[in-house]
């Protein structure tokens, strides 16, 4: 199967099967129908159910293979076993998209202890557990791609992020370690840095503050989930073999 994405690539995933968390909704959401517009079984993975089911329908309407698994990324446990019961029904693991994550903005001062560990766990953990649990698969396999969804406020900082910011850098820091690790078993680990992109999370900024940020991009506009969306179907395909421990900066030219 070799079908063109919306977002115009045309990668061949038929066969394989994948992990998204985060699906609910935006990135995740995107991400997951463009990985099986290209012919992979995905795994969408959140906590809201009922949301998850309104991405698998959108999938399977279009044709494709999915199911739901409500599941939060900070249960360790929880998350070995869903790993190795996607394994188990579809036989394999090939591309592990850790999307999920969450914001508890405020000024350091303010910030309370909950507000750290809330997004630190939620955004840096939960990619630790996953990422962990799928790498004893694909190293087993001898073949695997994991994408990291990491954001541009771990590579410059954001006022009122600390907490946002220090769980990005992380997860750039987790994959440029992890790649040297697993190369050698033939897996790639690479992250995406977007930008602004068009979600429930930048409208919940406002109008006033997004008509600001239009002017700080080059591109002079946000980006689209289908944006970011190409960079996973790119990492994941055969394409991006080669390619490993790499941060990709998804944002219109706004870091530079």
């Amino acid at each position: 199967m070799s079908t063109e994405s919306s977002c115009g690539l045309v990668v061949d995933l038929s066969g394989q099967v994948a992990i998204v968390t985060g699906a609910s909704q935006g990135l995740g959401r995107s991400m997951a129908v463009e990985l099986a517009r290209s012919g992979a079984q995905v795994a969408c993975v959140a906590r809201n159910v009922d949301k998850l089911q309104e991405t698998v329908a959108a999938i399977e309407a279009a044709g494709g293979q999915a199911k739901a698994i409500a599941c939060d990324v900070q249960d360790r446990s929880g998350i070995d076993e869903l790993v190795d019961g996607v394994n188990e029904d579809w036989g394999r693991l090939d591309i592990m998209v850790n999307n999920a994550g969450i914001t508890r903005d405020t000024l350091l001062p303010r910030m309370s202890d909950d507000e750290w560990l809330d997004v630190i766990n939620t955004n840096l953990t939960g990619t630790f557990y996953f990422s962990r649990a799928a790498s004893r698969l694909m190293m087993r396999q001898r073949s695997g791609r994991i994408i990291n969804i990491s954001s541009v406020s771990g590579l410059i900082g954001n006022p009122g992020q600390t907490n946002y910011s220090a769980s990005k850098a992380g997860m750039i820091g987790m994959t440029r370690s992890l790649s040297r690790e697993l190369a050698g078993r033939k897996v790639t680990i690479n992250a995406i840095c977007p930008g602004f992109i068009e979600s429930e999370m930048s409208q919940a900024l406002g109008d006033t503050v997004l008509a600001e940020v239009r002017k700080r991009i080059p591109a002079k506009r946000l980006g689209t989930p289908e944006d970011v969306a190409a960079c996973v179907l790119f990492l994941a395909s055969s394409a991006a073999s080669y390619i490993t421990g790499q941060v990709l900066t998804v944002d219109g030219g706004m870091t530079g």
